[in-house]
């Protein structure tokens, strides 16, 4: 494909080209989803000693994340736009937002300095962090959060001391274009539908992610992370 724009609209509408071709297809399954509601079975409750605090979740199957074309005024084009379940997140349980949040972390999700970039970075404002009310991205309340749900990880804790903050419009950057979570039993599983494009070397990857979590206690554990082969794309750039 050949593309012809001003830089400053560039990644807007590359993405809106990129997920054209999948568009139609997250919409049926979006569709799909929004007719099944959380089934809930058997609530599992677990406290824990020393802090008093009760987690509960039930079995479900959730679309998180999806991706819709909108019209945008200002570029005068279509942008595929990420779109999250807000209704699920109303009543989300906090091992099912831990769980979220960390696969949130590493991919970008229209990410944006909320003002002018602060010298530390501190201010990077990312869609699904924000409505799962854990403020910025890498902030104390971010990382935090995490670090509780995930303190018995040695290998997440060290990946958070790495927490990354690209904003949208980053040369070399992420995002998700489906993520669809899963509960039965103790376990969570967030399977998610990644895209990446690198425009220094003109070149898109496409790949599926599955976490898979199991809550003990008042801990989750990260029992596998399965990414699926990357299926690399060469995009053709033009100025203009």
């Amino acid at each position: 494909m050949k593309i012809s724009f001003s830089s400053q609209a560039f990644l807007a509408i590359l993405f809106a080209i990129i997920f054209q071709s999948c568009d139609s297809n997250t919409k049926k399954n979006n569709s799909s989803s929004n007719d099944s509601t959380t089934v809930e079975v058997d609530s599992l409750t677990h406290s824990s000693d020393s802090s008093g605090v009760v987690a509960k979740m039930s079995d479900k199957n959730i679309k998180f994340l999806w991706r819709e074309n909108k019209y945008d005024s200002n570029l005068k084009a279509e942008v595929n736009s990420i779109v999250l379940n807000e209704d699920y997140i109303k009543t989300i349980s906090e091992p099912e937002k831990a769980a979220l949040a960390l696969v949130a972390t590493f991919v970008g999700n229209e990410c944006e300095w909320d003002g002018a970039v602060k010298e530390d970075r501190s201010n990077l404002k990312c869609k699904i962090l924000w409505a799962l009310d854990l403020g910025y991205q890498c902030s104390s309340k971010h990382k935090d959060f995490l670090r509780q749900w995930f303190k018995g990880e040695p290998k997440i804790l060290e990946e958070l001391e790495n927490c990354p903050t690209i904003p949208d419009g980053a040369t070399v950057q992420s995002t998700f274009d489906e993520i669809n979570l899963e509960v039965k039993g103790n376990q969570i599983m967030v399977v998610s539908k990644i895209n990446a494009i690198n425009l220094r070397e003109a070149t898109s990857l496409t790949w599926t992610e599955t976490d898979t979590y199991e809550l003990k206690g008042e801990e989750l554990q990260r029992i596998s992370k399965v990414e699926s082969d990357k299926v690399q794309s060469k995009l053709e750039v033009g100025e203009g």
